[in-house]
């Protein structure tokens, strides 16, 4: 329980006046319905003729709150001078009119009951959606926030189900739970106060028998959580084969390998069943050990009130236990919900330890407490830069100055280190050892936006949303105009494309550029790079996937944008680097060549080496 109270704690102060009006509402209804049933107990006894036959007289009584017997005896006065006005009311107005009036008494405070009752739920649901999209809201937010690294030791498929399936799961076993978990307590309390007033001795067997069943339901509660655990990690599992699965059908096909990766989530899906098999099972355990619990209290009453009643000294008289036998099954429900929303909240608890895996990770990227602007006027420097992901080196002792204006391409085989030397100038990680400056201002003391600002980056695969092409190329730009973005795409090739389809610069690209091929997706991630206009280019690869004609006319394009900003280039295609100011032959994390195509190519090193294999 102390769990669930620092998820509510985290979670529904923003909704509090919500919950504040469901509590109000379900008082309200809890005593309605008190007052409702008593006021069948007139009815049965006038037309039972159950009540005694006396004349009632009117009866005075000092009350003390905090005094048991001072409520027995306030209970005894309401009845008696109830009974008082009845009969005065029977002599006057005769019987069949106190019916009417009776009954029309308990069809409008029904009515008053009902009404409490809708709206303590009405008042429940803002909060129960309002918390479940603060919830998906943190979550996007965080994994936007969060560090490549994070992402590297985590499957996307886990990761989207923590987003769908646990915070459904939250939704539905924590915030469904929490109406339930402070409205039946509160029907509770109001209830065992009504049976205290009535026989505090038969009350005294309903608070034995109820912790004993919360008990019981307590420990079979702890052992679905584990369960549930393990049950959220095999749908993560299966959630990242799916993704894996849809990313890489074109080499399932080609490899003949439907088979193997059919049968591979079979397996994963039968085990999932069979977790979902005993977490269900346990689940419905709780409604069966709640009605065999109720009826053995129920049987213990009955036994105890009858006797009580049969006494010669009976505390309470037979419709005085009909009204107890009424408050006492109206109170059966709300235990047995209790125990049911307690079982359930152990399988949201093991949802919200998955999500908060994501929640509470730390990011070792930060903005510092005191940043420095960050401009590129001279040179960026790479000082002794020594980097890893995990165990092994990949980045060892670099050293390299950049110019401003001059263009530096990087070369070497796959796994020498390219692409890691420029994810560390965007921060995408932190150096271990050594430094990166712009200007002689550690990037890793600058704001992380003013870093990035500088650069525009075009990957060898080209990553696009499912929007227009003009959101596409104005995606980093704020307040982008039709003229700019135009001119963006007509310096990368791209503008004679876009206006050949049926919208023009409105048409939507479709789900990761599925409708483009591969080198109309380079184009617009090329556009959007220019279009930024950013002091700093990287090029990872970024013309690998075009056509030798597109090529040609996005590499003039780019040499003009380049001529007025430095510039990184990783690629292979030597009509990329050749007329690079400085290229940089890397292998097994180092720089072990440098200097200009013909020079490094009367070398016979590494980069003779590199330039053969292409031309072979």
């Amino acid at each position: 329980m102390k769990e669930f109270l620092k998820v509510l704690k985290r979670f529904v102060p923003p909704y509090k006046k919500f919950l504040i009006g469901s509590i109000v509402m379900t008082i309200l209804s809890a005593l309605l319905t008190l007052i409702s049933f008593y006021s069948i107990m007139p009815i049965l006894n006038m037309l039972f003729k159950t009540g005694q036959v006396k004349s009632y007289e009117y009866m005075n009584f000092d009350f003390h709150f905090f005094s048991i017997n001072s409520w027995q005896e306030m209970a005894k006065a309401l009845e008696n001078n109830l009974y008082y006005v009845i009969s005065e009311t029977v002599q006057v107005q005769g019987a069949g009119y106190v019916l009417f009036l009776l009954g029309l008494f308990l069809i409008v405070t029904t009515i008053l009951r009902t009404a409490a009752m809708y709206f303590s739920f009405y008042f429940m649901i803002p909060l129960r959606t309002g918390v479940v999209r603060d919830i998906r809201n943190q979550i996007n937010d965080k994994v936007t926030a969060l560090p490549l690294a994070f992402f590297s030791e985590e499957r996307k498929g886990d990761i989207l189900a923590r987003i769908s399936g646990d915070v459904n799961e939250i939704e539905n076993s924590i915030i469904s739970s929490l109406d339930m978990l402070y409205k039946n307590p509160i029907l509770i309390i109001i209830y065992l106060t009504g049976m205290l007033i009535i026989s505090w001795q038969l009350t005294l067997f309903v608070f034995i028998m109820l912790p004993i069943a919360g008990y019981i339901m307590g420990l079979i509660g702890k052992k679905l959580k584990k369960k549930s655990v393990l049950g959220q990690q095999q749908w993560g599992g299966l959630m990242a084969q799916i993704e894996e699965t849809l990313g890489g059908l074109r080499i399932i096909k080609a490899f003949n390998a439907e088979k193997k990766i059919s049968n591979r989530f079979h397996e994963s899906n039968e085990v999932f069943r069979k977790t979902t098999n005993r977490i269900f099972r346990r689940q419905q355990l709780a409604h069966p050990m709640s009605e065999l619990l109720g009826t053995i209290t129920i049987a213990i009453v009955l036994w105890y009130g009858g006797s009580l009643i049969l006494s010669d000294s009976s505390p309470i008289n037979a419709a005085g236990f009909m009204f107890y036998l009424t408050i006492f099954y109206m109170l059966i429900n709300p235990a047995k919900d209790l125990s049911k929303a307690t079982y359930s909240i152990q399988k949201g608890l093991a949802s919200i330890e998955r999500v908060d895996k994501i929640l509470k990770a730390e990011s070792n990227i930060k903005d510092p407490a005191q940043p420095q602007p960050i401009q590129l006027h001279d040179k960026i420097e790479y000082k002794n830069v020594w980097f890893k992901y995990q165990e092994a080196w990949v980045i060892k002792d670099v050293s390299l100055t950049i110019q401003k204006g001059k263009t530096i391409a990087l070369v070497g085989q796959s796994g020498s280190g390219k692409s890691t030397m420029v994810d560390l100038l965007p921060r995408f990680y932190d150096v271990n050892e050594g430094a990166i400056t712009i200007d002689g201002t550690d990037v890793r003391n600058a704001k992380l936006h003013d870093v990035r600002q500088l650069m525009g980056i075009v990957n060898q695969e080209a990553i696009l949303f499912n929007d227009t092409f003009f959101n596409n190329i104005a995606f980093g730009v704020e307040n982008a105009t039709l003229e700019q973005v135009t001119e963006a795409a007509k310096i990368a090739n791209a503008h004679e494309f876009i206006i050949a389809t049926e919208n023009g610069y409105e048409t939507n690209i479709g789900d990761r550029g599925c409708k483009l091929s591969g080198g109309q997706r380079q184009r617009i991630s090329i556009a959007r790079a220019v279009l930024k206009n950013p002091s700093i280019l990287i090029f990872d690869e970024a013309t690998s996937a075009l056509d030798t004609e597109s090529e040609r006319l996005v590499q003039d394009a780019l040499e003009n944008l380049m001529k007025t900003r430095t510039t990184i280039i990783i690629a292979h295609r030597l009509s990329t680097i050749k007329h690079a100011d400085e290229i940089c032959v890397m292998h097994e994390g180092k720089i072990v060549e440098r200097g200009k195509h013909d020079v490094l190519y009367e070398l016979n090193g590494y980069y003779r080496r590199l330039c053969d294999m292409q031309t072979f």
